[in-house]
């Protein structure tokens, strides 16, 4: 191994320093392989990061220079605050951006760690420099059309920062916080927040201004929950039956899954006793949940099925295996 990726190793990812009186730790081969091997996958992380937050600045960017502000629109938030007090004042977006999310950067630091703060900040700050520096085309004057398409491209950088592990509206920093102080949840607080959002601009703008940045809150919102949960929507499905061999083998071999056995116990039997059985659980999406369904009917019509929401899933037999013939 390179004695310059030794050491980078050694001081970067093990983090094994030598003892108090500075003597040197001689590491063995595995620990220096698998020190490598954590480095790399870091350096991977951060760069795909990297890439993913900035291809969401832009398309935040683009959301506001070439739709929004030219209608005077606003989201919800702190980019509506920012654009509510740039419609406003002769003070400009780009450094409203940065103004507005200080106290929400200094929050995220004490409620969800450093490295999540630097990269808010970082996020922040390149979306100021784009937005100060950077000419979009003025793509329509169609409110209909600002109101929709800004709030798709605002909603996909936002969402695509979230993805690179980092923000550029800090409003939902605010609400974890305040949820885990007040018992409230997150949703309810962020519904409070856009309402008086979206009130001050009635107020102050117009309602007709209020009633279309509205619709741009609510497609910045639909594209961000997209961005965030995936493009297809799973179902985690469990399973209790007492032919869940056949069931397992449907799952492999008619839907193409891969599926999870683990050995549990039934509650109350006819015998009034607990009973061991094994339990399936496997992930499908949407689309595949009722054919799912029809399959275990054939099999057991008593068995007892349970659904859940997944937001997004990673490694394992997620996309579909080749099936048997």
């Amino acid at each position: 191994m390179n004695p310059f990726w030794t050491h980078v190793v050694i001081q970067t990812t093990l983090k094994k320093k030598a003892d108090k009186a500075n003597k040197e730790k001689n590491y063995s081969k595995f620990e220096l392989a698998k020190g490598l091997w954590e480095f790399k996958v870091t350096v991977v992380r951060h760069i795909r990061d990297f890439f993913i937050i900035t291809l969401g600045i832009f398309s935040a960017a683009f959301g506001f220079k070439g739709f929004l502000l030219t209608n005077h629109f606003i989201d919800g938030g702190a980019t509506g605050i920012s654009l509510l007090i740039s419609a406003l004042t002769p003070v400009p977006l780009y450094l409203l951006l940065i103004l507005i999310n200080i106290p929400f950067i200094l929050l995220g630091y004490k409620t969800l760690g450093k490295g999540f703060a630097i990269k808010t900040a970082l996020a922040i700050c390149g979306l100021a420099l784009v937005v100060a520096t950077v000419n979009f085309p003025n793509v329509t004057n169609d409110n209909l059309l600002v109101a929709l398409f800004g709030g798709f491209f605002l909603g996909a950088g936002i969402g695509l920062a979230v993805r690179g592990g980092a923000v550029i509206d800090g409003t939902e920093v605010l609400a974890i916080y305040l949820s885990r102080k007040l018992g409230t949840t997150i949703g309810d607080i962020i519904i409070l927040i856009n309402i008086i959002i979206f009130s001050a601009a009635a107020h102050f703008l117009t309602i007709e201004i209020a009633m279309y940045s509205l619709v741009t809150y609510l497609a910045a919102s639909k594209t961000l929950d997209f961005i965030i949960e995936g493009i297809e929507e799973y179902t985690g499905v469990t399973i209790i039956s007492s032919h869940n061999n056949e069931i397992r083998e449907m799952i492999i071999n008619t839907i193409g899954r891969g599926v999870t056995v683990y050995n549990g116990k039934r509650g109350f039997g006819k015998s009034g006793e607990a009973k061991d059985i094994d339990i399936v659980y496997t992930v499908v999406t949407r689309l595949e949940l009722n054919r799912l369904n029809t399959e275990i009917e054939k099999i057991d019509p008593h068995a007892f099925v349970v659904m859940s929401s997944i937001k997004d899933t990673k490694g394992g037999m997620i996309k579909k295996r080749p099936l048997k013939h």
